[in-house]
């Protein structure tokens, strides 16, 4: 049974109803979010953490764990991390042996032709919900609700924790969390913001990402030696490439109206901040379509290969599709 997360966000009361429920997807902050609330609605339960190759290491593993009843607790939750097709044979011999027990499985990525996944999404009796890559318009909520009681919000200030996290979401929760620790009683501004959230090595990249895309070679040869990259950053910087590519999209389609160049920036929702407005103007003067759709192209791939080949140098990827980006920009 195939569930949408959105649904699941608002209540888990449907988990009850499956004894084995699988959680899928790039999107880690979401999953984290599930488990955490699992594990704050079965907190007076058994809880047992295990990992795919831990069991697949001693067969036996699961099934004495579901086996040996607790003298203290008559129910289990199971959680098993990092699943995949291999897990498949073992969980279909022991789903007839559940009782009380629930196992929540949670997985990278699953391809539509993955048997674990067609296997959940084919039974009426186990759950399934894909765990997809947050966007703009879901980002922006979470920030707006979790911090409208706070005096100051304003859409400049949302934009630029967006900015700085690059829509993911675990980063959105862990600075939600500082802001309202820090924020508690006063009143916020953008300055205050900046100081608060750890943006150094975030602007770095940022200031490499600007110079690529408007094609500066001397720049961005020299950034690219002086920038470090972050290994849990690697999404961030995708992210943050992708949004800016995009927004360059959204202002070639509305040049067809023959609007001036820095009035049609400013009419732009979500604001763009004054500080990028100019880097903006020299990026819209080197891409076209065409560019922008080769580019979005080379980033769809460098994602792939990132979530796909944990041996990979992530760096290298990253640098790459940088170079590509400045050639790209120069391009006739």
């Amino acid at each position: 049974m195939i569930f949408k997360s959105y649904i699941l966000e608002q209540s888990l009361r449907e988990i009850g109803n499956y004894k084995i429920f699988l959680f899928y997807g790039e999107n880690q902050g979401l999953k984290k979010e599930f488990k955490d609330k699992l594990k704050k609605i079965n907190q007076k339960k058994e809880l047992i953490n295990l990992t795919q190759n831990e069991i697949l290491k001693n067969k036996n593993l699961l099934v004495n764990e579901i086996s040996n009843k607790s003298l203290f607790n008559e129910e289990k939750v199971i959680f098993i991390n990092e699943v995949n097709d291999k897990i498949l044979e073992l969980l279909e011999e022991t789903q007839s042996i559940l009782n009380n027990e629930r196992i929540f499985l949670f997985s990278e990525v699953l391809e539509k032709k993955s048997k674990l996944r067609n296997f959940f999404e084919k039974s009426k009796n186990l759950g399934i919900v894909p765990c997809y890559q947050d966007n703009i318009i879901s980002i922006r909520k979470i920030i707006a609700n979790e911090l409208s009681s706070l005096k100051g919000l304003n859409n400049e200030i949302i934009n630029f924790i967006i900015e700085t996290t690059g829509l993911d979401r675990d980063k959105v929760n862990n600075e939600i969390e500082k802001i309202k620790i820090c924020f508690n009683s006063k009143e916020i501004n953008r300055d205050k913001i900046e100081q608060l959230l750890n943006t150094s090595s975030n602007n770095d990249f940022n200031l490499l990402k600007d110079e690529a895309i408007k094609g500066n070679k001397v720049s961005t040869n020299k950034l690219l030696a002086d920038t470090v990259f972050e290994a849990e950053n690697n999404i961030y910087y995708l992210n943050t490439i992708n949004q800016r590519i995009n927004k360059l999209n959204e202002i070639i389609e509305m040049k067809k109206n023959a609007l001036n160049i820095e009035t049609l920036i400013t009419s732009l929702k979500p604001p763009i901040f004054w500080k990028d407005k100019p880097i903006i103007i020299d990026q819209s003067k080197k891409w076209n379509k065409d560019k922008i759709k080769l580019a979005l192209k080379k980033i769809y791939e460098a994602e792939i290969k990132i979530k796909s080949n944990s041996s990979i140098r992530k760096d290298l990827l990253i640098k790459n599709l940088i170079i590509d980006l400045c050639t790209t920009a120069n391009s006739a």
